[in-house]
């Protein structure tokens, strides 16, 4: 979760876009998550809307993270257009497995299994 301190010397707007681009880094947002809108992450985070929207706009910028007009704003999904394809099936079966309510171990182990027995999986 990200904090903004207020009595940091560093601007929100960066403090924001530092702790996005750790959550990013560290798998904790994953490509294609759904980010919240400017508004809300404003109110969640007691700052101004100007400041999460010029985080977001530096963000977008550097490739971090893409808007979709209406649709909201998300993860991008990375450059290579194969890995863009696998993130963005890994993307529906995170959400698939969050609707059965099934556990995160098991539907990974499951993945793992069914790599194993295509002869796709390389560790």
């Amino acid at each position: 979760m990200i904090v903004i301190d207020p009595a940091s010397p560093v601007p929100p707007f960066e403090q924001l876009r530092a702790g996005l681009v750790d959550a990013v880094a560290s798998g904790e947002l994953g490509a294609g998550e759904r980010l919240p809108t400017v508004r809300r992450l404003a109110e969640d985070l007691g700052v101004a809307p100007g400041t999460v929207a010029r985080a977001y706009r530096e963000l977008e910028t550097a490739g971090i993270i893409e808007t979709r007009g209406r649709n909201g704003t998300f993860v991008a999904f990375d450059a290579d257009p194969a890995r863009q394809q696998l993130q963005r099936a890994a993307a529906a079966f995170a959400t698939q497995v969050r609707d059965l309510r099934l556990d995160t171990d098991e539907a990974l182990a499951i993945v793992a299994a069914a790599l194993r027995s295509s002869g796709t999986a390389t560790a």
